[in-house]
């Protein structure tokens, strides 16, 4: 089969704009947000399902040649490509972790340009997402119903706007850490509330 360009979007929902603008307007403040970046062995409105053993050994290499040497950077929006753009980067993956069948996640929102589009749609109560892009073929399994097969390969996880993941809904919480020029951290303001839907 040939691969194709495989993305995956769960929306996030965020309780306060209080804190996200707090953290935009300090110098020291880090946004970071946690929830489900992709779901094992679940159909997404495209009909596609990741099996979990294939999704968990790319979680795993993702961990150890990209998160670990804090270089898992995603997009804001999905480009038609398998390289990630530095100059569209807006965040950092800090750690992934397995809730069942969900791959969930820390998300670092970056003060570059792309990211600071984030934190002011953030701010302003606009509905974003995580996506997963990657590639790899798939094979059909039923009516309209595809699976990802063993040659997917895990680029990234985006930030986009668009949804096409069923029944993912998140309701997050802001987790804004205050620190020091130094880096010492001052206050932890919001501990992350994650409740799926679905």
């Amino acid at each position: 089969m040939t691969q194709q360009l495989l993305v995956d979007f769960f929306p996030l929902q965020y309780d306060s704009r209080q804190i996200i603008t707090e953290a935009a307007e300090n110098p020291h403040g880090t946004i970071k947000i946690k929830g489900v970046l992709q779901r094992a062995d679940a159909e997404n409105q495209n009909g596609r399902s990741y099996p979990k053993p294939i999704l968990a050994r790319e979680a795993g290499k993702y961990e150890t040649e990209f998160i670990k040497q804090r270089r898992a950077l995603g997009e804001l929006d999905h480009p038609d490509s398998t390289v990630v753009n530095l100059k569209n980067v807006s965040h950092n993956i800090l750690e992934m972790h397995w809730e069942g069948d969900d791959l969930c996640g820390t998300i670092e929102v970056l003060s570059t340009p792309s990211g600071n589009i984030v934190k002011e749609l953030m701010k302003n109560g606009i509905r974003l997402g995580v996506s997963s892009r990657g590639v790899g073929s798939v094979k059909p399994i039923g009516e309209g119903k595809v699976e990802v097969e063993d040659d997917f390969t895990l680029i990234c996880f985006d930030l986009v706007s668009n949804p096409s993941t069923h029944g993912a809904f998140l309701h997050e919480g802001v987790n804004v850490v205050k620190t020091t020029p130094y880096g010492n951290v001052e206050n932890l303001i919001r501990d992350f509330i994650t409740e799926i839907e679905g």
